[in-house]
């Protein structure tokens, strides 16, 4: 690769030709600040709109000054960036910037972790000198996203993420001038769009523009509810991100803490979703063996290959995008969503109370898990089987309103039954998690042998698709993976092209599956923070003493006590789903 030198503040810098003034300075540890700007190393894409100009520097030569961003390094080139000039045209372009910006930061959700907040502050604006006429959009409001577009600074990373990394299409830029502004087509709302809610538009929004639909004021007031059995599940991804609000390093694990800190806000019971994971594995493993058999024994109408479905914002794609292959994922609920029915069901008829009286509480790594929650074939008479998903980000906020020591706390247990889980279920978190923790006990039920070494390594790893041979005793058993919408969409295309010859299929909306979920805390497109998490899950997984999910003793129990077999008739009714074609979005005025 040709090299080239330049100049940047006196530094002599070797770059590879083709690289911006933004990337040489980075490597002598020059800052320049910048809002517009996102590059995502691993999907080698990089957002370049070069639209708020506060990354301008000096060129020696050339008259005006260049974006950095966007300016390639040319040999012998000479850059100032942080001389008078440069420094009154940045602030004038945050102040004009500003001056079209609520200001609201006070009651903000982003106030506090906002890069225009930030950057004002590190420029020390203390007044804006441009007054005029501001722009004023409504508020959109979905069952997960909240969209102010008021405080959109049209840095347009958010369209990045939605059209070149998820390929989900629905955030465009439209109008022009003082009126143009990021939204779905026609200005449509997100729920009468084909938004999937994955919240990797929320992720990278530098502003309040895009935040979540936030649950923590309702779970208050039922844990202020003497009427009211308020439990808590916690989703496996939660526990490797949670610490990073607390300044822990990536990858800590907290679980011990986290159920210290939920005892200690007053939740009556506090389980893990990775007992619905266990239970999960169940039915979606007895999903694949009978298909699998069925489809080995030559019949032609089994539709292979079986799909997961445990990831709403995938199951939202699916749903709006390819509504003609909805016979080919797995009917079985999420985890999420079957630990709310069998918590309504079985837990309630424990405890002997009615299941209004209980409220249950989920806390994700993902956005789309509220609007799950949300839809009507999860409800009993109107009545949710999980009434509210708060995400790892507000758990954190709500931990601080509560004023407690989160670094300080003692290790606690989860509570029992609901709360007892293997290693398998801990990696659900993760992209190929669940696809190996099937593996693990579809192995044992197909070829009725002890599978002696649970770690399926073919499996495992941080490529956006993943094909793999797994061994079932002589029977190759073919499985792809995929993390990320872009990288789902392209597998679906080669089963509909009938290029595929895939047994199962793990998708996950998110980079790194739900370690990288649109909840979490936010890593700013660095895979070293997901690749921590990730090896976080797998050491919990590792320290476990049962790590195949049919070997929970309480998992068995239940089907004793209650379900009776897997996919029999009443864990059908209580654990399966149906989806719907969703391909005609919603017609408004």
């Amino acid at each position: 690769m040709e090299m080239i030198k330049l100049t940047i503040d006196n530094k002599t810098v070797e770059v590879q030709k083709g690289a911006s003034i933004l990337d040489a300075a980075k490597t002598v540890g020059i800052n320049i600040p910048t809002l517009c700007y996102l590059h995502l190393h691993d999907l080698n894409i990089t957002n370049k709109p070069a639209g708020c100009r506060v990354c301008v520097v000096e060129v020696k030569g050339r008259r005006n000054l260049a974006p950095a961003c966007v300016t390639e390094c040319t040999e012998g080139m000479v850059v100032n960036t942080h001389n008078i000039r440069v420094l009154n045209s940045r602030k004038t372009v945050l102040e004009l910037i500003l001056s079209d910006h609520p200001t609201d930061c006070l009651i903000c959700s982003k106030s506090g972790n906002c890069d225009l907040q930030t950057l004002a502050q590190e420029m020390g604006i203390r007044q804006i000198r441009y007054q005029g006429e501001q722009s004023h959009y409504r508020e959109d409001t979905s069952p997960a996203i909240i969209r102010d577009v008021d405080k959109c600074i049209m840095c347009r990373r958010c369209e990045m993420m939605c059209n070149d990394v998820q390929t989900v299409g629905v955030l465009s830029a439209v109008n022009r001038g003082f009126m143009s502004v990021v939204a779905p087509a026609f200005e449509r709302n997100l729920d009468h769009s084909e938004c999937t809610y994955c919240g990797q538009c929320v992720a990278v929004c530098p502003t309040g523009a895009l935040t979540e639909v936030d649950h923590t004021n309702k779970v208050i007031r039922a844990l202020a509810d003497p009427s009211k059995t308020v439990i808590v599940q916690t989703a496996p991804a939660v526990r490797a991100a949670l610490g990073e609000e607390f300044g822990l390093e990536p990858g800590t694990l907290v679980t011990g803490k986290m159920v210290s800190a939920l005892k200690g806000l007053g939740f009556d019971y506090v389980f893990d979703t990775d007992f619905a994971a266990d239970l999960t594995i169940m039915e979606e493993g007895t999903e694949l063996l009978d298909r699998l058999s069925r489809f080995m024994n030559g019949d032609k109408t089994v539709k292979m290959p079986i799909l997961t479905s445990c990831c709403p914002g995938w199951v939202n794609f699916f749903e709006h995008q390819f509504p003609d292959m909805l016979d080919i994922p797995s009917t079985a609920r999420s985890p999420q969503q079957m630990f709310g029915s069998i918590a309504k069901t079985y837990f309630a008829e424990k405890l002997g109370i009615k299941r209004e009286n209980m409220v249950v509480v989920s806390i994700m790594p993902c956005l789309a898990k509220k609007y799950e929650c949300s839809r009507e074939e999860f409800k009993v008479d109107g009545n949710p089987d999980v009434d509210f998903a708060v995400s790892t980000r507000e758990l954190a906020h709500l931990i601080k309103q509560a004023n407690i020591d989160f670094n300080g706390l003692p290790e606690e247990d989860f509570d029992r039954p609901l709360g007892e889980s293997t290693g398998a279920s801990v990696i659900f978190g993760a992209t190929g998690g669940v696809i190996e923790a099937a593996t693990r006990t579809a192995y044992e039920v197909f070829t009725g042998k002890k599978l002696e070494k649970v770690d399926f390594e073919q499996l495992r790893g941080m490529e956006w698709i993943r094909r793999a041979e797994v061994d079932f005793d002589g029977t190759p058993i073919k499985i792809g993976i995929a993390h990320g919408l872009g990288n789902a969409r392209k597998l679906l295309e080669e089963i509909r092209d009938g290029k595929a010859d895939f047994h199962a299929i793990e998708i996950m909306a998110c980079p790194g599956g739900c370690i990288g979920g649109g909840g979490q805390p936010l890593h700013h497109g660095d895979s070293s923070i997901l690749k921590s998490r990730t090896a976080a899950l797998y050491r919990e997984d590792a320290g476990k003493p049962i790590r195949k999910s049919h070997e929970n003793p309480f998992i068995q129990k239940l089907y004793e006590e209650f379900l009776g077999k897997p996919c029999g008739h009443k864990s059908h009714h209580l654990l399966h789903t149906h989806y719907f074609d969703k391909s005609n979005p919603i017609e408004v005025d």
